[in-house]
């Protein structure tokens, strides 16, 4: 009998290593990327992009074309992370962009730079840890991100000195990211934060998508986490945007769509509820995921000039 308990023990534990590596492969882990070699323009997919894709192809082909400056950092962990810094004019308050989930900067920031320019802003916009050209094959939902966003802070304040403006700038994984640097020692050069429909936390986002593939979150839920912590070295419960936002030591922009069917408009309802600094919510009637600008591009830059105005004068 005991051989048999063994046996079954052995089977079911297989089993969960399998499944908990399956729901890693899927969440979290990224293939080695293959670099953009032509003049192929990578938009998000979808029915909602659909009638702005012309926009945005030409913003990417755009973007490509300006003068910029490539730049790497070594994160905490090792990964070399590479950006691209965009100068509309010297000493100009400065956007430093996060894009989002599997996306990269090109793809997700190109229409950020164009609105930072009309701004008159100087961006940076930078691959994320297992996207596009920065090494690394596993993606945290923020977890190690926010402290590669403290990383990239850190270089800025060398680089551009004490006098410099700096905005934490991101886009909906990209958005959870600096929103959770929120409570941590910024240097006073960063003088605010912008956080486009940012999910309130890793763990409210995965459930979101499981309950949308229409699985149990009380069964799949647990392997996702596992599969982190076993394969990724992470806990997905270890951080999120909400907690971080409770302290926060900076001013906060918030954006979303309303019509937002990815990240709920209500996350960031919530975190916008729960940040104790000087704060602003601005939603979309009809834009959906990462459409907040497209959708209504003057209010946007509107809200951005009249929130940072003070910090950027």
């Amino acid at each position: 009998m005991w051989i048999w308990i063994g046996i079954g023990t052995a089977v079911v534990s297989a089993a969960v290593l399998i499944i908990a590596y399956v729901c890693f492969r899927m969440a979290f882990y990224v293939p080695t990327r293959k670099p953009i070699t032509d003049d192929r323009v990578d938009v998000p997919e979808g029915k909602a992009y659909e009638p702005y894709r012309e926009d945005m192809e030409r913003w990417a082909r755009e973007t490509r074309a300006l003068p910029h400056e490539a730049i790497s950092v070594t994160s905490f962990d090792g990964l070399t992370l590479r950006g691209k810094y965009y100068e509309c004019a010297p000493n100009a308050p400065i956007e430093l962009m996060f894009h989002g989930y599997r996306g990269h900067a090109e793809r997700d920031l190109c229409g950020g730079v164009q609105r930072c320019f009309k701004l008159g802003h100087n961006a940076l916009i930078v691959n994320q840890r297992a996207s596009a050209d920065s090494d690394g094959h596993v993606i945290t939902f923020g977890i190690r991100e926010y402290r590669d966003c403290l990383t990239w802070v850190a270089f800025m304040t060398q680089r551009f000195g004490k006098n410099a403006r700096i905005i934490l700038t991101g886009i909906s994984m990209g958005a959870a990211t600096v929103m959770m640097t929120a409570d941590q020692p910024l240097p006073d050069q960063v003088i605010g934060i912008l956080a486009d429909c940012g999910y309130s936390s890793p763990k409210a986002i995965i459930c979101k998508v499981i309950r949308q593939m229409g699985l149990p979150v009380a069964l799949a839920y647990p392997f996702v986490r596992l599969g982190g912590l076993l394969y990724g070295g992470f806990d997905i419960e270890s951080r999120s945007a909400t907690e971080a936002l409770r302290n926060s030591r900076v001013p906060v922009l918030f954006f979303h769509g309303e019509a937002d069917d990815f990240v709920p408009c209500e996350m960031s309802r919530e975190n916008y509820a729960a940040c104790t600094s000087r704060k602003r919510l601005v939603t979309v009637k009809d834009a959906d995921h990462g459409l907040a600008y497209l959708c209504d591009p003057e209010g946007y830059r509107q809200a951005v000039r009249e929130f940072f105005d003070e910090s950027c004068t």
